[in-house]
């Protein structure tokens, strides 16, 4: 069936939409039989019509930020998993104004229902537009160009979502433009890797030409040029591309919410600090935390505090980065790796002014040597603090390569906003249910981080 791409957004919206309405529906027919004889004013007509338009609204930005426009993209099983979280989220907060009308603790009964029920729903959702958007848009069939290395890990990831991609065939640069551009014409879409900037601009230009969908291995002058601000000063196009990292006013924002989101973070997750601690203490005797030096902005040095999740001296010969089955870990640390609950004591060091909510994972100083020497950009991750979450945090994984991380630090840092924080803190809870986000180093592969970075 011939690719419908002209109403993919069409497609994404209308599919969300119907599920906000029916989980919508779903809350408003059990809050108004559960909830609103509980208030000791009930609402009436316009107060209901009120409760179900702010129910539908929070849910629908919240199913936007975990992604879900983009659901001919993701699995089923993540969107079952991203859409829960978005669920949680809704009804944690429509629950939280109920007991505030009222000053009490509400029954939570109510609630759990409306999330049962939703849940069903979002099961039965997610098979069905998952086939309705299989259907209307079958996988991209695609070429990759590759120029002095081929991308095998971008080839290997893609090719892992058959639903999506088909790689049906990889060229060399070295073929030159006009064999290029036939194998091209056979094909809808293409992969573009370590291209040639004059090559790349003259395949980026023919398949615009020729309504071909192109994907692009981003270079960190993309990522530059991509947040570019346009001059109109001139009667000839200008971009212009910020070098100076946050201003002023976002800095001094930026701290007093994470001064805000550490205090209540130490407050609430203190009961399960004290049962982690003690799991610890109680399994070798051996210390609670795990103090390492870390970088941070302007490649300032601290000390990370963190759970300790390895044998005592498990960096005795030197430092080492976990990999997959790594022996040093003991059965209390692969519990709290596995729920992120190792990071938690950071909540101190941001509140300390050491570190930031949101910003790029801090790295050890050695790494930091090491990584700057292969590639000269790393630097430029420090224009702003370490995060306890962040861009390469959400979307990369542990054992993502350094130069993918910087990208994606570049990325955000480029872009940065309150919203784009706010977003990457609601994310952050996918990652608890992603198995690969935790994933140690393969011992087998050796990690390419020096690409071409014109």
């Amino acid at each position: 069936m011939k690719k419908i791409e002209q109403y993919r957004t069409t497609i994404r919206g209308t599919a969300i939409t119907l599920f906000c309405l029916v989980s919508t529906y779903i809350y408003y027919f059990i809050w108004q039989d559960f909830y609103n004889p509980f208030f000791r004013f009930p609402y009436d007509d316009k107060g209901k019509l009120f409760i179900t338009v702010e129910y539908f609204a929070v849910l629908f930005v919240t199913s936007l930020i975990m992604g879900m426009f983009k659901i001919d993209k993701l699995r089923k099983s993540e969107i079952i998993i991203y859409e829960s979280i978005a669920l949680l989220f809704s009804n944690a907060i429509a629950y939280a104004q109920i007991c505030l009308i009222e000053a009490v603790i509400a029954p939570i009964g109510g609630m759990l229902a409306i999330i049962l029920l939703e849940i069903i729903a979002l099961i039965g959702w997610a098979f069905l537009s998952s086939k309705v958007v299989y259907t209307l848009s079958p996988p991209e069939k695609l070429i990759i160009i590759y120029g002095s290395h081929l991308a095998t890990e971008i080839v290997y990831k893609m090719s892992k979502m058959e639903d999506k991609f088909v790689i049906s065939e990889s060229a060399n640069v070295d073929e030159g433009f006009d064999s290029l551009i036939q194998k091209v014409d056979r094909y809808e879409g293409v992969i573009i890797c370590d291209v040639p900037a004059r090559l790349r601009n003259d395949i980026l230009k023919y398949c615009y030409q020729q309504n071909k969908v192109v994907y692009v291995i981003p270079k960190i002058s993309d990522i530059i040029i991509r947040s570019a601000s346009d001059i109109t000063y001139f009667d000839s196009p200008i971009m212009k591309c910020s070098s100076t990292g946050l201003t002023v006013e976002q800095r001094a924002v930026k701290r007093f919410i994470d001064i805000l989101i550490s205090l209540f973070g130490i407050i609430v997750f203190s009961p399960i600090m004290l049962l982690v601690a003690l799991a610890i203490k109680l399994y070798d005797r051996g210390p609670v935390f795990y103090k390492q030096k870390r970088c941070t902005k302007d490649l300032k040095t601290f000390d990370i505090i963190k759970f300790r999740s390895m044998v005592v001296d498990a960096e005795k010969d030197g430092p080492q980065p976990a990999v997959d089955n790594d022996k040093r870990i003991t059965p209390i640390g692969k519990i709290i790796r596995s729920f992120r609950l190792d990071e938690l004591p950071q909540l101190f060091n941001i509140l300390k002014g050491e570190m930031s909510v949101v910003g790029p994972r801090p790295e050890r100083i050695e790494h930091v040597t090491e990584y700057s020497e292969q590639i000269p950009e790393f630097v430029n991750r420090y224009k702003v603090k370490g995060g306890l979450t962040g861009y390469a945090q959400v979307f990369g994984k542990y054992n993502t390569s350094a130069y993918n991380k910087l990208k994606m630090d570049l990325i955000y840092i480029q872009n940065y906003s309150l919203l784009l924080d706010l977003k990457l803190i609601i994310m952050t809870f996918k990652i608890l249910f992603k198995k690969e986000s935790t994933e140690g180093f393969d011992v087998r592969k050796k990690t390419k981080t020096k690409e071409n970075k014109k």
